[in-house]
Protein backbone atom coordinates (compact mmCIF):
# COMPACT_ATOMS: atom_id res chain seq x y z
CA UNK A 1 0.00 0.00 0.00
CA UNK A 2 2.90 2.38 0.76
CA UNK A 3 4.22 1.69 -2.73
CA UNK A 4 0.82 2.68 -4.16
CA UNK A 5 0.81 5.95 -2.26
CA UNK A 6 4.40 6.62 -3.38
CA UNK A 7 3.47 5.94 -7.00
CA UNK A 8 0.47 8.25 -6.87
CA UNK A 9 2.58 10.93 -5.22
CA UNK A 10 5.12 10.67 -8.03
CA UNK A 11 2.31 11.11 -10.55
CA UNK A 12 1.28 14.28 -8.78
CA UNK A 13 4.81 15.67 -8.89
CA UNK A 14 5.33 14.83 -12.55
CA UNK A 15 2.02 15.73 -14.03
CA UNK A 16 0.12 18.06 -11.76
CA UNK A 17 1.88 21.13 -10.40
CA UNK A 18 -0.12 22.89 -7.75
CA UNK A 19 -2.11 25.93 -8.72
CA UNK A 20 -0.99 29.19 -7.25
CA UNK A 21 -3.25 30.41 -4.48
CA UNK A 22 -2.75 33.94 -5.82
CA UNK A 23 -5.65 34.73 -8.10
CA UNK A 24 -5.99 37.92 -10.16
CA UNK A 25 -9.06 39.95 -9.30
CA UNK A 26 -10.62 39.43 -12.73
CA UNK A 27 -10.48 35.64 -12.37
CA UNK A 28 -13.11 33.25 -11.03
CA UNK A 29 -11.95 30.12 -9.24
CA UNK A 30 -14.08 26.99 -8.99
CA UNK A 31 -13.19 24.28 -6.47
CA UNK A 32 -14.90 20.89 -6.80
CA UNK A 33 -14.27 17.95 -4.45
CA UNK A 34 -15.92 14.74 -3.31
CA UNK A 35 -15.09 15.06 0.39
CA UNK A 36 -16.06 11.50 1.43
CA UNK A 37 -18.77 11.32 4.07
CA UNK A 38 -18.85 15.01 4.85
CA UNK A 39 -15.04 15.23 5.30
CA UNK A 40 -15.24 12.54 8.00
CA UNK A 41 -11.51 12.63 8.71
CA UNK A 42 -11.75 16.29 9.77
CA UNK A 43 -14.87 16.35 11.91
CA UNK A 44 -13.05 15.33 15.09
CA UNK A 45 -10.68 18.30 14.85
CA UNK A 46 -13.33 20.82 13.92
CA UNK A 47 -12.38 20.88 10.21
CA UNK A 48 -9.36 23.08 11.00
CA UNK A 49 -7.08 21.68 8.30
CA UNK A 50 -9.91 21.53 5.78
CA UNK A 51 -10.81 25.19 6.33
CA UNK A 52 -7.16 26.19 6.19
CA UNK A 53 -6.59 24.38 2.89
CA UNK A 54 -9.77 25.72 1.27
CA UNK A 55 -8.97 29.26 2.44
CA UNK A 56 -5.51 29.01 0.88
CA UNK A 57 -7.02 28.12 -2.50
CA UNK A 58 -9.20 31.27 -2.47
CA UNK A 59 -12.14 29.74 -4.34
CA UNK A 60 -15.10 31.86 -5.38
CA UNK A 61 -17.43 28.88 -5.79
CA UNK A 62 -17.15 25.44 -4.20
CA UNK A 63 -19.04 22.28 -5.13
CA UNK A 64 -18.85 19.44 -2.61
CA UNK A 65 -19.99 15.86 -3.23
CA UNK A 66 -20.98 13.77 -0.19
CA UNK A 67 -21.71 16.90 1.78
CA UNK A 68 -23.39 15.24 4.77
CA UNK A 69 -21.85 13.80 7.93
CA UNK A 70 -22.33 10.03 8.17
CA UNK A 71 -20.22 8.39 10.85
CA UNK A 72 -19.00 8.99 14.36
CA UNK A 73 -15.49 10.36 14.62
CA UNK A 74 -12.85 7.62 14.33
CA UNK A 75 -15.56 5.04 13.73
CA UNK A 76 -17.66 3.50 10.99
CA UNK A 77 -20.70 3.57 13.27
CA UNK A 78 -23.59 5.59 11.88
CA UNK A 79 -24.23 8.99 13.40
CA UNK A 80 -27.80 9.65 14.54
CA UNK A 81 -29.33 12.30 12.28
CA UNK A 82 -29.66 14.79 15.14
CA UNK A 83 -25.88 14.60 15.75
CA UNK A 84 -24.77 15.24 12.17
CA UNK A 85 -22.97 18.55 11.83
CA UNK A 86 -23.44 18.59 8.05
CA UNK A 87 -25.59 19.37 6.10
CA UNK A 88 -27.33 21.54 8.67
CA UNK A 89 -24.27 23.67 9.44
CA UNK A 90 -22.76 24.25 6.02
CA UNK A 91 -23.43 27.99 6.35
CA UNK A 92 -21.32 28.08 9.50
CA UNK A 93 -18.52 26.00 7.97
CA UNK A 94 -18.48 27.90 4.69
CA UNK A 95 -18.27 31.24 6.48
CA UNK A 96 -14.95 30.13 7.95
CA UNK A 97 -13.40 30.08 4.46
CA UNK A 98 -15.16 33.24 3.32
CA UNK A 99 -18.33 32.01 1.63
CA UNK A 100 -21.60 33.67 2.57
CA UNK A 101 -24.02 31.62 0.49
CA UNK A 102 -24.81 27.89 0.58
CA UNK A 103 -27.07 25.53 -1.33
CA UNK A 104 -28.00 21.86 -0.92
CA UNK A 105 -29.06 20.02 -4.06
CA UNK A 106 -31.84 17.48 -4.32
CA UNK A 107 -31.11 14.04 -2.91
CA UNK A 108 -32.96 10.85 -2.04
CA UNK A 109 -30.40 9.69 0.53
CA UNK A 110 -27.63 11.14 2.71
CA UNK A 111 -25.22 11.87 -0.17
CA UNK A 112 -26.15 15.41 -1.23
CA UNK A 113 -24.09 17.78 -3.30
CA UNK A 114 -23.53 21.19 -1.71
CA UNK A 115 -22.58 24.49 -3.30
CA UNK A 116 -21.02 27.37 -1.36
CA UNK A 117 -20.25 30.73 -2.91
CA UNK A 118 -19.13 34.30 -2.41
CA UNK A 119 -22.05 35.27 -4.65
CA UNK A 120 -25.81 34.73 -4.20
CA UNK A 121 -27.07 31.35 -5.37
CA UNK A 122 -30.40 31.02 -7.18
CA UNK A 123 -32.03 27.60 -7.14
CA UNK A 124 -33.41 26.55 -10.52
CA UNK A 125 -34.22 22.90 -9.77
CA UNK A 126 -33.42 20.21 -7.26
CA UNK A 127 -33.42 16.96 -9.19
CA UNK A 128 -34.19 13.51 -7.81
CA UNK A 129 -35.84 11.89 -10.83
CA UNK A 130 -39.34 10.42 -11.02
CA UNK A 131 -41.10 7.09 -10.75
CA UNK A 132 -39.66 5.97 -14.08
CA UNK A 133 -36.10 7.30 -13.72
CA UNK A 134 -34.45 7.69 -10.33
CA UNK A 135 -31.47 9.93 -9.65
CA UNK A 136 -30.14 8.14 -6.59
CA UNK A 137 -27.87 10.81 -5.07
CA UNK A 138 -29.78 13.65 -6.67
CA UNK A 139 -28.56 16.71 -8.52
CA UNK A 140 -28.82 20.46 -8.33
CA UNK A 141 -29.14 23.23 -10.90
CA UNK A 142 -28.40 26.77 -9.78
CA UNK A 143 -27.59 30.15 -11.29
CA UNK A 144 -24.89 32.44 -9.96
CA UNK A 145 -24.26 35.91 -11.37
CA UNK A 146 -20.58 36.84 -11.39
CA UNK A 147 -18.95 39.88 -13.00
CA UNK A 148 -21.99 40.49 -15.16
CA UNK A 149 -22.13 36.86 -16.30
CA UNK A 150 -24.86 34.35 -15.48
CA UNK A 151 -23.40 30.92 -14.71
CA UNK A 152 -25.59 27.82 -14.85
CA UNK A 153 -24.09 25.22 -12.50
CA UNK A 154 -25.22 21.58 -12.44
CA UNK A 155 -23.99 19.15 -9.78
CA UNK A 156 -23.75 15.40 -10.32
CA UNK A 157 -23.03 12.32 -8.22
CA UNK A 158 -24.17 9.20 -10.02
CA UNK A 159 -24.93 5.79 -8.56
CA UNK A 160 -21.67 4.16 -7.32
CA UNK A 161 -22.36 0.42 -7.37
CA UNK A 162 -21.57 -2.24 -10.00
CA UNK A 163 -25.19 -3.38 -9.80
CA UNK A 164 -28.32 -1.41 -10.64
CA UNK A 165 -30.14 0.63 -8.03
CA UNK A 166 -33.14 -1.65 -8.60
CA UNK A 167 -31.27 -4.84 -7.62
CA UNK A 168 -32.33 -5.42 -4.02
CA UNK A 169 -31.48 -9.00 -3.04
CA UNK A 170 -27.96 -10.49 -2.92
CA UNK A 171 -28.84 -12.73 -5.84
CA UNK A 172 -30.21 -9.83 -7.87
CA UNK A 173 -27.14 -7.72 -7.12
CA UNK A 174 -24.83 -10.50 -8.26
CA UNK A 175 -26.76 -10.98 -11.47
CA UNK A 176 -26.98 -7.24 -12.12
CA UNK A 177 -23.24 -6.78 -11.53
CA UNK A 178 -22.50 -9.55 -14.03
CA UNK A 179 -24.65 -7.70 -16.56
CA UNK A 180 -23.01 -4.32 -15.78
CA UNK A 181 -26.28 -3.05 -14.38
CA UNK A 182 -24.63 -0.15 -12.57
CA UNK A 183 -23.24 1.25 -15.83
CA UNK A 184 -26.64 1.20 -17.48
CA UNK A 185 -28.34 2.74 -14.45
CA UNK A 186 -25.81 5.60 -14.39
CA UNK A 187 -26.49 6.13 -18.08
CA UNK A 188 -30.18 6.71 -17.37
CA UNK A 189 -29.31 9.10 -14.53
CA UNK A 190 -27.08 11.34 -16.63
CA UNK A 191 -29.58 11.47 -19.48
CA UNK A 192 -32.31 12.50 -17.07
CA UNK A 193 -30.11 15.17 -15.47
CA UNK A 194 -29.10 16.62 -18.84
CA UNK A 195 -32.69 16.59 -20.15
CA UNK A 196 -33.80 18.57 -17.10
CA UNK A 197 -30.92 21.06 -17.17
CA UNK A 198 -28.88 21.99 -20.24
CA UNK A 199 -31.29 20.41 -22.73
CA UNK A 200 -34.24 22.35 -21.31
CA UNK A 201 -33.07 25.78 -22.53
CA UNK A 202 -32.50 26.73 -26.16
CA UNK A 203 -29.10 28.05 -27.16
CA UNK A 204 -27.23 26.52 -24.20
CA UNK A 205 -24.12 26.00 -26.34
CA UNK A 206 -23.69 29.78 -26.43
CA UNK A 207 -24.40 30.23 -22.73
CA UNK A 208 -22.22 29.80 -19.64
CA UNK A 209 -22.89 26.29 -18.32
CA UNK A 210 -20.80 23.99 -16.15
CA UNK A 211 -21.55 20.50 -14.84
CA UNK A 212 -19.31 18.72 -12.38
CA UNK A 213 -19.23 15.88 -9.93
CA UNK A 214 -18.34 12.30 -9.14
CA UNK A 215 -19.63 10.44 -12.18
CA UNK A 216 -18.50 7.01 -10.94
CA UNK A 217 -17.77 6.35 -14.62
CA UNK A 218 -14.74 6.46 -16.84
CA UNK A 219 -14.26 8.34 -20.08
CA UNK A 220 -13.26 6.88 -23.43
CA UNK A 221 -10.62 9.64 -23.50
CA UNK A 222 -8.72 7.72 -20.82
CA UNK A 223 -9.28 4.24 -22.26
CA UNK A 224 -5.55 3.60 -22.66
CA UNK A 225 -5.27 3.66 -18.86
CA UNK A 226 -7.75 0.82 -18.34
CA UNK A 227 -7.62 -2.83 -19.30
CA UNK A 228 -10.43 -5.27 -20.05
CA UNK A 229 -13.22 -2.79 -19.41
CA UNK A 230 -16.65 -3.58 -20.77
CA UNK A 231 -17.72 -0.93 -23.31
CA UNK A 232 -20.66 -0.06 -21.03
CA UNK A 233 -18.13 1.52 -18.66
CA UNK A 234 -17.99 4.51 -21.01
CA UNK A 235 -21.74 4.98 -21.48
CA UNK A 236 -22.13 7.98 -19.16
CA UNK A 237 -19.41 10.14 -20.65
CA UNK A 238 -20.20 8.98 -24.17
CA UNK A 239 -23.68 10.37 -23.64
CA UNK A 240 -22.34 13.72 -22.43
CA UNK A 241 -19.85 13.93 -25.30
CA UNK A 242 -22.29 12.89 -28.02
CA UNK A 243 -25.55 14.49 -26.91
CA UNK A 244 -24.60 17.73 -25.14
CA UNK A 245 -22.34 20.69 -25.96
CA UNK A 246 -20.22 20.08 -22.84
CA UNK A 247 -16.43 19.87 -23.05
CA UNK A 248 -14.22 18.02 -20.56
CA UNK A 249 -12.05 20.74 -18.98
CA UNK A 250 -9.27 18.42 -17.83
CA UNK A 251 -9.07 16.79 -21.27
CA UNK A 252 -8.83 20.19 -22.95
CA UNK A 253 -6.21 21.67 -20.61
CA UNK A 254 -3.92 18.77 -19.59
CA UNK A 255 -1.61 16.62 -21.71
CA UNK A 256 -0.92 13.83 -19.19
CA UNK A 257 -3.32 11.47 -17.45
CA UNK A 258 -3.90 12.20 -13.77
CA UNK A 259 -6.31 10.15 -11.69
CA UNK A 260 -8.92 11.79 -9.50
CA UNK A 261 -9.09 8.97 -6.95
CA UNK A 262 -6.95 6.90 -4.62
CA UNK A 263 -7.67 3.87 -6.80
CA UNK A 264 -6.10 5.46 -9.87
CA UNK A 265 -9.32 6.14 -11.81
CA UNK A 266 -10.44 9.48 -13.21
CA UNK A 267 -14.13 9.56 -12.39
CA UNK A 268 -14.45 13.19 -11.25
CA UNK A 269 -15.09 15.66 -14.06
CA UNK A 270 -15.80 19.30 -14.71
CA UNK A 271 -17.63 20.00 -17.97
CA UNK A 272 -18.25 23.42 -19.51
CA UNK A 273 -19.93 24.73 -22.65
CA UNK A 274 -17.75 26.01 -25.53
CA UNK A 275 -18.55 29.63 -24.67
CA UNK A 276 -17.33 29.14 -21.12
CA UNK A 277 -14.35 27.05 -22.24
CA UNK A 278 -12.96 30.15 -23.94
CA UNK A 279 -12.63 31.68 -20.47
CA UNK A 280 -10.81 28.72 -18.86
CA UNK A 281 -7.32 29.84 -17.91
CA UNK A 282 -6.16 26.67 -16.15
CA UNK A 283 -7.46 23.49 -14.54
CA UNK A 284 -5.85 20.93 -12.26
CA UNK A 285 -6.63 17.76 -10.36
CA UNK A 286 -4.85 18.76 -7.18
CA UNK A 287 -2.46 16.32 -5.53
CA UNK A 288 -0.60 18.03 -2.70
CA UNK A 289 0.53 17.41 0.88
CA UNK A 290 -3.00 17.77 2.19
CA UNK A 291 -5.17 16.24 -0.55
CA UNK A 292 -3.14 13.11 -1.39
CA UNK A 293 -5.24 10.22 -0.02
CA UNK A 294 -3.85 8.01 2.73
CA UNK A 295 -5.51 4.80 3.89
CA UNK A 296 -7.26 5.20 7.24
CA UNK A 297 -5.06 3.39 9.83
CA UNK A 298 -7.79 1.03 11.03
CA UNK A 299 -9.04 0.34 7.48
CA UNK A 300 -12.54 1.40 8.49
CA UNK A 301 -14.76 0.68 5.46
CA UNK A 302 -11.70 1.40 3.35
CA UNK A 303 -11.92 5.12 4.24
CA UNK A 304 -9.15 7.46 3.13
CA UNK A 305 -7.71 10.58 4.72
CA UNK A 306 -8.74 13.25 3.92
CA UNK A 307 -10.83 11.71 1.10
CA UNK A 308 -10.68 8.94 -1.46
CA UNK A 309 -11.09 11.58 -4.20
CA UNK A 310 -8.96 14.53 -5.27
CA UNK A 311 -10.20 18.08 -5.76
CA UNK A 312 -10.37 19.84 -9.10
CA UNK A 313 -9.64 23.57 -9.37
CA UNK A 314 -10.59 25.53 -12.48
CA UNK A 315 -9.62 29.15 -13.05
CA UNK A 316 -11.77 31.25 -15.38
CA UNK A 317 -10.65 34.61 -16.72
CA UNK A 318 -13.28 37.15 -17.68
Amino acid sequence: MKRTIFFLSVISLLFCAQLSAKKPSNNLRLLYWNIQNGMWSEQGSGYVNFVKWVSEQKPDICVWCEGESHYKTGSDEDLPENERYLVANWSELAARYGHKYTYVGGHRDNYPQVITSKYPIENVERIIGNVDTLVAHGSGWVRIKVKGKTLNIVTVHTWPQAYSYYAQTPEAKEQSSAEFGGNYFRRTEIEYICHHTIDSLPGAKKQFWMMMGDFNSRSIVDSAQYKNLDPSSYLVHNYVREHTPYLDVIEKTRTKYVSSTYSGKRIDFVYVTPKLMKHVKDAQIVWDDYTTPVLEPNHLRNFKIPSDHLPIIVDFKF
